[in-house]
């Protein structure tokens, strides 16, 4: 257990967290001091997002001990960790837009005399907030809506100073920003630093991350495996700190034969976070798409699939170039599965057969109708093949696990027999053995020439099934590489790296 020691603010020791079977948080280690911009780092599921809601008294801790200025902090809510000096401001601003700048500083906290607003008192402690985080010139009966998203954040930063906060948590706060605003940003956070303020950053990019943090901590499997002074860390050494882990022996490989293209992608842009993406699929083999969340992995598959617009560029799909609506993919022989199951990839009200063979209705009808009898018997032959757990073919498909959810949206598009898939995370939600299964099936399609797009977030996923990746950074897709080519640390570093230009 950390001791308490004055010359840091905040002190976290052996904190834990369970949810049910799972362990989000196993015992982490953290502290940040006065006047220093300490980095929270680790991959997506490294257990970040659990302790900044036990920080911020989203959650409760099951076991461990929290040390706010040498006193014990237990929070309860949001409003008490607020109160008592940590307030944490998310990736997503929570400001209402429709309410004036002071409104929402003093949103929920708003001073009252004789039972009244006091809006005088309102306006005047908020112009002293913005003063002190050096932007005066913020109107306070403005609209937030009417602001731009880096003065939301300025709004959203003097919500937490001017009740007090010392400890504030920065979730991704560059996402939204240009590179200008970002630059801004950190002059505003050295000042803040300056102040005595201690700042939680979080973010994936670690360039970012050595220009304003002086300190880190690295998170994997809910652990604490590694904390440091930033300058004198390499950025291969915090990626090898995020990883640490091998690749394991559950991908069956088998020879892939590329042959001719089958979906071309030009300088594809989209809506909303699409900007530039070239590609060239082939006949015959696996190309992994590696990159952060909210990089526009998942934008570029759904625009080349027609559920977002496409804004420039084309989707040339064998012979058919130009754009098409979902229902035209799936005639072209593209198949979609979305990583949000519940709802995009299923119905969930109806049964397993129905959902197996809802994009082709027409091969199970007989004399004009659909037939019970061959909707069961393609429901049966899928539930066999992939050793899904269930009563029988009409059961409703949103009483079953969500990994064997999973394997009939799979499912769906092998049923469809269609020549490309645009997979998005396949085996979240599934178990290991599952899992294998999962690529035994994407590696036998590449021998029957089926060409396949994969998304996902587990690095050794993508290095164990796919020939080629490449990776989408901030909406920009990168060179598609092969395997033997790249490594776990080279897809990380280029996850995370600040393309050139950006924000220009």
């Amino acid at each position: 257990m950390a001791e308490i020691d004055n010359k840091y603010r905040l002190i976290v020791s052996g904190v834990k967290k369970h949810y049910g079977a799972t362990i989000a948080l196993d015992g982490v280690d953290f502290s940040v001091a006065p006047g220093e911009v300490h980095a929270l780092i680790g991959e997506n599921g490294a257990g970040k997002s659990t302790l900044m809601k036990v920080l911020s008294g989203v959650v409760k801790p099951d076991a461990g001990t929290m040390y706010l200025d040498g006193v014990a902090y237990i929070p309860t809510n949001p409003k008490e960790a607020r109160q008592l000096g940590i307030a944490m401001i998310y990736q997503e601003l929570a400001l209402t837009p429709h309410q004036t700048v002071a409104e929402n500083i003093f949103l929920g906290l708003e001073p009252t005399s004789n039972g009244f607003l006091n809006r005088r008192e309102m306006k005047e402690r908020a112009k002293a907030a913005l003063e002190e985080l050096g932007h005066p010139e913020i109107d306070l009966n403005a609209t937030v809506q009417s602001l731009s998203i880096s003065a939301q954040q300025l709004v959203e930063i003097a919500r937490s100073t001017a009740f007090g906060c010392k400890v504030l948590i920065l979730d991704e706060p560059t996402s939204s920003l240009t590179q200008q605003d970002v630059q801004h940003l950190f002059k505003m956070i050295n000042d803040l630093k300056s102040r005595g303020y201690s700042i939680i950053y979080i973010s994936h990019f670690i360039e970012e991350l050595k220009e304003i943090a002086q300190s880190f901590t690295v998170l994997r499997d809910g652990k604490t495996v590694g904390t440091g002074v930033m300058a004198e860390a390499s950025a291969e050494q915090i990626v090898g700190m995020m990883i640490g882990r091998d690749l394991k022996d559950i991908y069956p490989r088998s020879p892939h034969e590329a042959t001719e293209p089958i979906l071309q992608i030009s300088s594809l842009k989209g809506d909303p976070k699409l900007k530039n993406a070239d590609l060239v699929l082939r006949r015959g083999e696996v190309v992994g798409i590696a990159g952060l969340i909210g990089s526009g992995r998942t934008d570029l598959i759904r625009t080349i699939f027609g559920l977002d617009k496409v804004l420039s560029g084309e989707v040339k799909v064998a012979n058919y170039t130009g754009r098409a609506t979902p229902g035209q993919r799936w005639k072209q022989g593209v198949g979609f599965l979305s990583e949000n199951r519940k709802e995009e990839g299923l119905a969930i009200t109806m049964s397993i057969a129905e959902n197996l063979i809802l994009s082709d209705v027409g091969s199970v009808e007989k004399n004009g109708f659909i037939s019970p009898r061959l909707v069961k018997e393609a429901a049966r032959n899928w539930i066999e093949r992939l050793s899904t757990k269930c009563r029988e073919p009409m059961q409703k498909i949103g009483e079953l696990s969500g990994g064997n959810q999973q394997k009939i949206a799979f499912a769906r598009l092998l049923y469809h027999d269609v020549d490309v898939l645009l997979l998005d995370e396949p085996t979240r939600g599934i178990d290991v053995g599952s899992k294998s299964q999962i690529y035994k099936l994407i590696d036998d399609l590449a021998t029957k020439q089926k060409a396949i797009i994969i998304i996902s977030s587990y690095l050794p996923e993508l290095m164990g099934v796919c020939d080629r990746i490449a990776v989408m950074s901030r909406g920009r897709l990168g060179v598609a590489r092969p395997v033997s080519e790249v490594n776990e640390h080279s897809l990380m570093l280029e996850a995370t790296a600040t393309p050139t230009g950006e924000g220009e």
